[in-house]
């Protein structure tokens, strides 16, 4: 009888160890299913986010772009772009307007301690710009272009790629122009040409490409 007695005992506490146990597997998958649920919830968060941020951004891109401190900023503008119109408000760069042969001109920026490379540069992606937005995909021969045409700044041409633009006398507003002038190849110097050749961008009357 005391046998029958501790033998219904033990099968009453492996019965309740058995229930425990299922309820901590019940316990375990809710919380397996809680913490899914909570991770999708965090993905979702982050998602909307990000997607509020680039919103954000976007708006307070156009919003910049609208600006008429900005005005000046091209379609695509890289981050040298905008740093330089920056600097140009804050007086460490300068605009330069330049003639075209066609008696028209643009503007270009360029820090205050720019060469004469750098004003060449700047004019190319200008011009390299306007072409693309006008006419579609458009190559310019620039190595054509500065072996027959450089800048002149009060009847001075800029010659010397290392030189700084402001050792001409060269500030905030100053005009250059293009002209026609030709690399010698007998004597490896710059000598004016005799016959123009005009390519398109610089003058209405020719074009010059590869």
């Amino acid at each position: 009888m005391a046998k029958m007695k501790a033998d219904e005992k033990d099968l009453e506490a492996k019965e309740e160890q058995m229930a425990l146990l299922g309820m901590s597997g019940d316990l375990t998958t809710e919380s397996k299913q809680l913490t899914e649920g909570r991770k999708e919830e965090t993905n979702i968060s982050l998602e909307y986010s990000s997607d509020m941020k680039k919103a954000r951004l976007h708006s307070t891109l156009v919003a910049l772009l609208n600006d008429p401190v900005l005005a000046d900023i091209p379609k695509n503008p890289t981050l040298t772009d905008v740093d330089t119109l920056i600097s140009l408000e804050l007086g460490s760069a300068m605009r330069i307007s330049v003639l075209k042969l066609d008696g028209s001109s643009f503007d270009v920026t360029v820090m205050n301690s720019a060469t004469v490379k750098d004003l060449k540069q700047a004019v190319r992606k200008r011009i390299d710009d306007t072409e693309q937005s006008k006419m579609g995909h458009r190559h310019i021969s620039w190595r054509h272009v500065w072996s027959n045409f450089c800048l002149l700044f009060h009847n001075e041409k800029l010659l010397d790629d290392t030189a700084k633009l402001q050792d001409y006398g060269i500030r905030n507003n100053a005009q250059v122009q293009f002209i026609p002038y030709v690399i010698s190849r007998a004597f490896k110097r710059h000598s004016k040409r005799r016959k123009h050749r005009f390519f398109h961008g610089l003058s209405k009357k020719g074009r010059t490409t590869d």
